[in-house]
């Protein structure tokens, strides 16, 4: 439904007093306020009660019938039909409308023939019919109409889809294929109408300066010869023509009215002289017109500077030699020096124009091409001449002035086709344009192909070939060869194409500044945003300017010949995405497309897309290439810099189309190892603004990018989904401009539940679509995950750990997220260190390689360690991991850590045990926040006189790096600063990271191997005794004695002397394992750039947690930038091609 139509009303009837009279009552549904009751009043009566508020976004059915009806036509392609705005409503209702009232005779018809036939019929068709041949130049002709009228159906189908606004072939091509090919299409008819406007002036001089005032030329032409005669008559042009250029933009400048009332008297110009064409071929049959044509052997003579075709004359007084016999001899008298050809052959006058009846055609049946400086002369005639002979007297020869071939004559021939367009651009004064526009475009058509096609064979049946192929009509006294065909005069046919040129030209100046405005004003190219504006009045000013400078660079060219492809190009591709659009929405059958006009099929609209194509490079391959790359380079800056537009186009239907075929073809099956590329989920969190905690997650993720892959980023919300639709609105904005920011592509997505661990499940399970879906979760490290308030935090952590492995999803997480590099930075060298302990199916292996394809880490280094345990061969191992890298083309150092066998250390088990008793701690105490404060406080003190009497010499610890902020409790501070001594770590035995299944392992809080104890006794860590995190009671707990949580049983707990064979094993072997891994990976990769190593899984048993993130944290400890990875259970990586 419409959005800014106004209420009508409708209907009749009562709502206020229903039934038994009693008022309405008010609903929790409807605003009670003072405007919300006058607003409702306005209802009353119309049976519209239950729709009140809605009326806003769903109008009465009446007033939306009511703004279709008064629905009017908006200027050519300034603003979209569906976007009017509400001004001007308030305008149309101030002065009347007038009622657009052209028809298709003189709306559609006459403009299409007035833009189709034009300088190439009156200038170059004899020409084309005697260097092609009758079956040549017809086999081109019929290409030529075969695709314009293909595109004249397809155009038809298009246009008659809806309703069409003023704007022409680029609203067509705009709407149906999209901002990027609208604007890179209507930029080339741009063009291509620009370059015919050249074009157009070009055969206007032309016309002018050979056929009509050849004295004019400020370069005089006479006693040049080759390149410089050539030169002469180009810089006539280029003078002529910049002249003319300037009074045309002046005209189209000072008022485009005057144009428009020209129009009739071109278009009488035009439709008079190919009535005297006509007219002249039926009197060739009855009485032929005297044109001769003087013949030196079988050359043809240029008919200028003599009167007489003959060597002599017989006169009274005797032989007299003749004006052509001084052209060739030294001097008038009979035994004179001659030029040798001159002397070997005779001169022959031959007709002109034999007829329709002569029989001529047979001899123009086939094509004749020559090279540049070749002389014309007759087919099928002999002359006496020695090949090794030069070539005296040229300039006295017609001459050809280009090198012809079969493509060259296509691409000069197209732009006598173009002009179907003409009626479409006028879609907004049709009186229905949906009739007018395909009967007026296809009758046009078919009336000038009729023409064309005729004109081949009538100009072969009727003309000598000689004058055919002279292009200047330089052997039949200068005249234009078509018009030594007309009746009553050849100046009827000069006259009449000089003045249709020249309202051509005015044509094309008129409409390229309107269209290239149209194309500014949907503000599709940011670069042409200027060229939107013009005078008051609406006139595109900088657009005129822009158009007379690019017509300029057409008009330096100065030849004819060599425009006319290049303007073909231009409009063979806009043709040949017309007839694309055509098809893409018929095959589509997208619910909008159901034109009026039925005689379409997409097979022909792709054949007239592949006639476009083949024509294109006919005509010149080179120019296609270029028009191509213009027009691909449009393209691409609209994608990246242009505003986006939703028009509902062709080639977002296809894309749909296309996704849902590659997303049907994804669920046949897993893809292959080879194909495998992560595929990421990020996990984001949210502050209570909706801004994003860790923007540097998605700069880890761009970095990630080089496999291409999927990316969802997405956050979860606490609450209910009505009431937190506008904050997640918000979140999944921040989450596009950051994105925008970090140049990610990808999709954001936001889920909100009742709480933010059914929030992340859910994103976990429903994100992505069929085989397109993430294969890898990407979640940074909890902050402060000991503190009480972030406890759950941390529970939901462990969850998602578990759900990733059951899911068999990869999981990366970033610990210290805040340290790892921006897009920005560069390492400029460094290490990515590898840790390698147990086979995540490559996942370790890859992952570097993929950062290192991003700037940020491209001149890392990689470095692979493997740990050897006791009995393994870790020379063999080093060999053989060698091996493997270089079959997967890795580049790698290499390093197997060997670590023996050994006693668990004294200092092992007082982690453990100091783990173990805070977690019996945490389970006991049930109190509320401010005696849990005091208490911890309490056992805090006392744990610290008890370490100080049992070990009176301390060393300070190896510091941590961690995750934490300064706004930890204020109980951790104390005690991280006075960290105490620890037992000796001696050389321990490598023990996998395997869980028990049966026992829950315990955390252990980070802390470092120092100073080795009196063996007597082992205390415990202080560090370890004071960082507690607090946990409500659990309700299974309830019945424990209250005894057992007061401050004395728990200084009690501390004060006893540790019992370590009642330890829990598990425990102890995962912490030796961690506290041995982590002793390792600080000697060898405490200089890393970033380490990558094995995440452990979490534990089956939920009653371990807290423990799991313990050994995590002595896993990691010490290090900058860790990235924990496991594997999503399958081979990522695989060494076969």
């Amino acid at each position: 439904m419409l959005n800014n139509l106004t209420d009508t009303e409708e209907g009749d009837g009562g709502a206020q007093n229903q039934g038994d009279n009693n008022p309405k009552e008010s609903s929790p549904f409807i605003n009670s306020s003072d405007a919300a009751a006058e607003k409702s009043q306005q209802y009353d009566g119309k049976h519209m009660a239950l729709f009140e508020e809605e009326m806003d976004t769903s109008p009465m059915v009446s007033s939306l019938l009511s703004s279709l009806a008064n629905y009017s036509n908006l200027p050519q392609g300034s603003k979209d039909h569906e976007e009017a705005e509400n001004n001007e409503a308030e305008s149309s209702r101030k002065k009347p409308i007038k009622a657009p009232q052209l028809g298709t005779l003189m709306g559609v018809y006459m403009p299409c023939i007035q833009n189709i036939f034009g300088v190439i019929l009156f200038l170059r068709m004899t020409w084309l019919v005697g260097i092609g041949g009758i079956i040549g130049t017809f086999v081109i002709v019929f290409m030529c109409c075969t695709t314009t009228m293909l595109t004249a159906i397809s155009m038809s189908a298009i246009a008659t889809n809806g309703v069409v606004p003023a704007g022409g072939s680029y609203y067509m091509i705009s709407r149906s294929l999209g901002p990027e090919f609208g604007g890179a299409v209507g930029i080339c008819f741009y063009l291509g109408t620009t370059y015919a406007g050249a074009m157009y002036i070009l055969g206007a001089i032309e016309l002018l300066l050979i056929y009509i005032v050849p004295k004019a030329a400020i370069f005089p032409l006479e006693g040049l010869e080759g390149a410089e005669a050539e030169a002469a008559l180009l810089n006539n042009m280029r003078v002529y023509g910049t002249i003319l250029l300037t009074s045309m933009a002046t005209v189209v400048f000072v008022g485009v009215k005057y144009v428009n009332k020209l129009a009739l008297v071109f278009l009488a110009c035009v439709i008079l002289s190919i009535l005297a064409v006509y007219a002249g071929v039926i009197k060739t049959a009855v009485d032929p017109p005297i044109f001769p044509v003087c013949l030196l052997g079988n050359r043809t003579l240029v008919w200028k500077t003599f009167d007489v075709c003959a060597k002599t004359v017989e006169t009274a007084n005797g032989t007299v030699t003749t004006q052509l016999w001084r052209m060739f001899c030294n001097s008038s008298l009979l035994n004179a020096s001659c030029d040798k050809y001159f002397v070997n052959n005779n001169v022959t006058q031959v007709q002109g124009i034999p007829g329709v009846t002569s029989g001529i055609w047979t001899e123009n049946l086939f094509g004749t091409y020559y090279d540049k400086g070749d002389l014309i002369d007759r087919v099928n005639m002999d002359s006496a001449q020695d090949q090794g002979d030069p070539l005296t007297n040229a300039n006295r020869y017609v001459l050809a002035d280009i090198t012809s071939f079969f493509t060259l004559l296509v691409g000069i021939y197209f732009p006598s086709v173009t002009g179907i367009m003409a009626g479409s651009n006028r879609s907004g004064d049709l009186r229905d344009a949906q009739k007018s526009i395909p009967i007026g475009t296809i009758a046009a058509i078919t009336t000038t192909s009729f023409v064309y096609m005729s004109s081949v064979f009538l100009f072969g049946a009727c003309i000598e070939g000689v004058v055919l192929r002279d292009k200047f009509g330089e052997g039949v006294h200068g005249n234009l060869v078509i018009g030594t065909l007309a009746w009553p005069s050849p100046w009827v046919i000069v006259i009449g194409s000089f003045f249709s040129t020249c309202g051509a030209g005015l044509q094309s100046l008129t409409g390229a500044p309107r269209l290239m405005q149209a194309i500014a004003k949907d503000n599709i190219v940011p670069a042409l945003r200027i060229f939107g504006h013009g005078k008051a009045n609406g006139e595109p000013t900088w657009s005129l300017l822009l158009t007379a400078f690019i017509c300029e660079s057409g008009i330096l060219i100065a030849s004819l010949d060599a425009v006319a492809p290049i303007l073909s190009m231009f409009f063979l591709m806009c043709y040949m995405f017309v007839n694309l659009a055509c098809a893409l929405q018929t095959l589509l059958r997208t619910p909008n497309w159901r034109p009026r006009f039925k005689f379409y099929h997409w097979t022909l609209s792709f054949l007239g897309m592949s006639l476009c194509l083949t024509l294109m490079f006919l005509c010149s391959w080179y120019y296609a290439i270029v028009a191509m790359v213009i027009a691909g380079s449009i393209y691409k800056y609209i994608e990246f810099s242009g505003a986006e537009k939703e028009w509902g186009d062709g080639i977002r239907g296809l894309s749909l189309s296309a996704a849902r075929y590659a997303l049907m073809r994804l669920e046949e099956g897993p893809p292959h190892t080879k194909n495998w590329r992560p595929q990421l989920l990020v996990l984001v969190s949210t502050d209570s603004e909706q801004n994003i905690e860790q923007p540097r997650l998605l700069s880890l993720t761009n970095q990630l990018k080089a496999g291409k892959g999927l990316t969802i980023v997405g956050t979860a919300l606490e609450g209910t989904y009505l009431d937190n639709y506008d904050q997640a609105q918000r979140a999944e904005q921040a989450l596009h401009k950051l994105m925008e920011t970090e140049k990610l592509k990808g999709f954001c997505q936001v889920t909100v539940s009742s709480n933010m661990r059914d929030a992340t499940s859910h994103l976990l399970q429903a994100s992505g679509l069929g085989g397109l879906k993430h294969n890898a979760v990407l979640v940074s490290w909890p902050r402060n995950w000991r503190q009480g308030d972030e406890h759950q935090t941390c529970r939901n952590f462990i969850e998602l750990v578990r759900e990733t492995t059951a899911a068999r999803l990869a999981l990366l997480v970033p610990k210290n997220i805040s340290a790892f590099p921006s897009n920005g930075e560069r390492f400029t060298e460094g290490h990515i260190d590898v840790w390698w302990i147990v086979h995540d199916g490559g996942m370790l292996m890859l992952l570097p390689f993929l950062l290192r394809q991003h700037k940020v880490w491209r001149k890392c280094k990689m470095r692979i360690f493997t740990v050897a345990q006791l009995d393994d061969n870790s020379i063999q191992m080093k060999k053989d991991l060698t091996t493997f890298l270089y079959h997967l083309r890795i580049d790698a150092m290499v390093e197997v850590v060997e670590m023996h066998d050994s006693d668990i250390s004294a200092y092992t088990y007082e982690k453990t045990l100091v783990m173990e008793q805070r977690s019996q701690m945490l389970k006991q105490i049930n109190l509320t926040k401010t005696e849990r404060e005091r208490e911890i406080q309490s056992i805090t003190d006392s744990s610290r006189g008890s370490i100080r009497r049992k070990n009176p010499a301390s060393v300070t610890a190896q510091p941590s790096v961690s995750e934490e902020t300064p706004a930890a409790s204020k109980e951790e501070k104390p005690e991280e600063e006075s960290t105490s001594t620890s037992p000796p770590v001696p050389p321990a035995a490598q023990v996998q990271l395997i869980h028990d299944n049966t026992t829950p392992a315990s955390p252990a809080s980070p802390a470092a191997p120092a100073a080795p104890p009196e063996p007597a006794e082992v205390t415990p860590s202080p560090g370890e005794q004071v960082q507690m995190t607090w946990t409500e009671k659990c309700e299974n707990e309830a019945g424990q004695s209250p005894g057992a949580a007061t401050p004395v049983g728990i200084k009690d707990i501390f004060n006893m002397k540790p019992e370590w064979e009642n330890l829990n094993q598990s425990n102890v072997r995962r912490m030796h394992t961690a506290l041995r891994l982590n002793e390792a990976i600080i000697k060898k990769s405490s200089e890393a750039k970033l380490v990558l190593l094995n995440m452990p899984g979490a534990p089956k048993n939920r009653s371990g947690d807290d423990n799991y993130m313990e050994f995590l944290e002595v896993l990691t400890e010490g290090l900058n930038r860790v990235l924990l990875v496991r594997g999503g259970g399958r081979e990522v990586i695989t060494i076969y091609s």
